[in-house]
């Protein structure tokens, strides 16, 4: 999981980083958001995910799962600039930075769930071992 981390991660920053460098020319997003509002956005996200990771290597696996799986699902909210102008109004790079980031974020996801998955039913068998010993 580190690596789906650290990739998703990655995306994200790109993402961010192209949204923030090239704010202006992305259609229809609020006036009110700046570069640096931008990039304090990605930061918080990040911590919220960074948070998760921690949680889940320290041994709070579940809480931590719990935070990955929404951090990665914030991922998806790069779709949103599909709400504001269709894919064909945005420049290649900027579909290219949101995708990459919605891709990234579903293997996390997916790689959380099946980890999620694994922590259920090892501890589904783990109480059915002590219940029969």
């Amino acid at each position: 999981m580190p690596w789906l981390f650290a990739l998703y991660a990655a995306a994200s920053l790109l993402h961010f980083t192209h949204n923030a460098e090239y704010l202006a020319q992305y259609p229809n997003l609020p006036a009110s958001w700046t570069r640096a509002s931008v990039y304090l956005a990605w930061c918080g996200v990040t911590a919220f995910g960074l948070l998760g990771f921690v949680l889940y290597r320290t041994g709070s696996r579940r809480a931590g799962l719990s935070l990955l799986g929404i951090y990665g699902g914030l991922g998806f909210a790069g779709l949103l600039h599909y709400t504001r102008a269709p894919l064909a109004h945005h420049a290649p790079a900027m579909n290219v930075t949101i995708w990459a980031e919605v891709a990234a974020a579903a293997v996390l996801l997916i790689n959380v769930a099946g980890v999620a998955r694994c922590l259920t039913v090892n501890a589904g068998t783990a109480a059915q071992q002590s219940l029969e010993g």
